[in-house]
Order: C-alpha cells, then structure tokens, then sequence
C-alpha cells in the first residue's frame, strides 16, 4: 500500500487583514451616507458589504485554523472547515440579498429624493476599494474555492459600485428617484448570479463529490493505462479542504510489477490532476495466480 500526503497551502493572512480593515472603513462611510441622504442603494451596498467584511474573517479563519497539525480526534487535521465557510458565505451572500430586496421593493413604491451626486461620490470610493481588495485574491481564485469566494465577494461589489455610480448619473439627468431602487434590485441579480454556482461547488464538495476540476473518466483511464495494471476497483477522488484533493484506489497489477509504479503514478497523479493525497491498494492479478497454478 502506498501513501502520498503533500500540502503547499498559501494563507493569504496579509491579503485578508488589508482587504477586511479597506471594507470596514468603506462600510461605515457608505452608513454615514446612505442614512443621511436616504439612499437604499446605498444602504443596500452597505449591507452587501458588511456580509463580505463577515465572510472575509471566516475565510481567513477557515484557512488559518486548516493550517493545524492533525491529531488524534480530527486525524485530518481541520481542513474541511474551507469548504464549510465557503457554504457560510453562500447563505451569507442570500441572506443579504434578501434584505437588499425588501428595501429596495419598499423603496419603488415610495421612491425618496435621493442626491445623485453624493451617490457618485461614494460608489466611486467603492469601486477603488473593492477592485484593489479583488486584485489581492486574483491569483489563488482559481485554484481555491475559498479564495474564490473572496474574490467573487470583491468582484461583485466592485461591479455594483459601478452600477450605483450610472443610479447616481441617471438620477442627476433625468430626476427619476425610483431609479435608486431599481439599482438595488439590479445589485440582488449579479449577487444571486455570482453566490449560486459557490454554493453548488461548495456543497457537492462537502458531500464528498469529485471536485470539479478533475475528471474521474480520466483518471480512470489513466490508471489502467500502465503497463503492469490489470483493472482498477473502488476508485474514490474527493476534496480534503479548498484546495487539496484525495483520491483511494485498489489496483490489480502482475506480478512482475515494480516498485517505481507506485512512485510513479503518485506523481503523475499529482501532476496531471493536482490529487495532493493518495493511498493506493496494490493486489496481485488472479490471471497471473491461475497461470502459476497451471504450471
């Protein structure tokens, strides 16, 4: 039998503390604003933003406590808890969605006089600081579900900063108030848009399910695909944490199989498709104990 257990996780700690002290000050200014001028848009980014300050400190603190060694209780150490806040900052992103959108719906029926300018003002303010804090989690995005989720938080609010900047644009053009909570409703969309496929990805990956990156039709063939490999059984790839693939096989191989095939195909399954943990079963082909009876 043969183990491979090998982890080369970046924490992101001083990507996290800039992005999360950025986004606490720019909440607390939008606040200040959105309740002086009575703006839901405002408000409604505010409270977007307040979740992705939340989901910010789970990130970092899913990453940071992955990070300890395992033990007898927790064997694998706790690097699952990646994927259970990448589900949190799902239902965070929901939950804040749904606040966006009763306000926004109490607000089209009674639109208040919003100044376009202040609104402009700080969107602008917005789209600098969410773009810079995006811009730190750019890089690991694609290889992380977790980082990714970070970014996307980032992402998206830099997109509706945008948004509000063109609210603020329209209103001092044309004097339509009601375009501040149709604004909001546009922000629910991209938000719904983005937090749906992290929540997918982020369950099927707590209920064990082959990661996404990785085909398990390949990787099959490529097992059978060596020399000395009879067939293949009990093949199961799943995800350790965010960023650290599993996979447990029992290969039937001839007799004459050498010890480099383990090595090897421990590598190569590292390589190919990133499989960062493997325990392989080796068993010896009944084809070659039948010939060796017959002889």
């Amino acid at each position: 039998m043969g183990h491979d257990h090998s982890s080369h996780v970046k924490t992101y700690g001083k990507a996290f503390a800039i992005g999360i002290g950025l986004n606490i000050a720019y909440v607390i200014i939008e606040v200040l604003y959105g309740l002086a001028i009575d703006s839901s848009a405002l408000l409604a980014d505010a409270g977007h933003n307040a979740s992705d300050v939340l989901s910010l400190v789970f990130a970092w603190f899913a990453m940071s406590i992955a990070q300890k060694r395992p033990a007898q209780k927790y064997t694998y150490g706790l690097r699952r808890s990646t994927i259970l806040v990448s589900i949190l900052n799902a239902l965070l992103l929901f939950g804040a969605a749904g606040v966006i959108g009763w306000e926004a719906w109490n607000k089209l029926y009674e639109p208040v006089e919003v100044p376009g300018t202040q609104l402009i003002i700080v969107a602008s303010i917005g789209i600098v600081i969410n773009t810079l804090t995006a811009l730190l989690f750019i890089k690991g995005q694609k290889k992380d579900l977790n980082i990714k989720g970070a970014f996307l938080h980032m992402a998206a609010d830099a997109g509706v900063s945008v948004g509000v900047v063109a609210a603020g644009l329209l209103i001092n053009t044309t004097g339509y108030h009601w375009i501040d909570p149709v604004t909001s409703f546009l922000i629910l969309l991209i938000i719904l848009y983005g937090t749906w496929q992290l929540f997918i990805d982020s369950l099927n990956l707590a209920l064990d399910a082959v990661p996404k990156n990785i085909d398990y039709l390949e990787v099959e063939r490529f097992l059978s695909s060596h020399q000395h490999v009879r067939s293949i059984h009990d093949l199961h790839i799943w995800a350790m944490s965010t960023t650290e693939n599993v996979l447990s096989v029992h290969l039937v191989v001839a007799e004459e199989a050498s010890d480099d095939l383990l090595k090897r195909i421990k590598h190569e399954l590292h390589d190919k498709f990133g499989i960062t943990h493997t325990t392989i079963q080796l068993e010896q082909s009944r084809l070659d104990d039948s010939l060796s009876s017959n002889e």
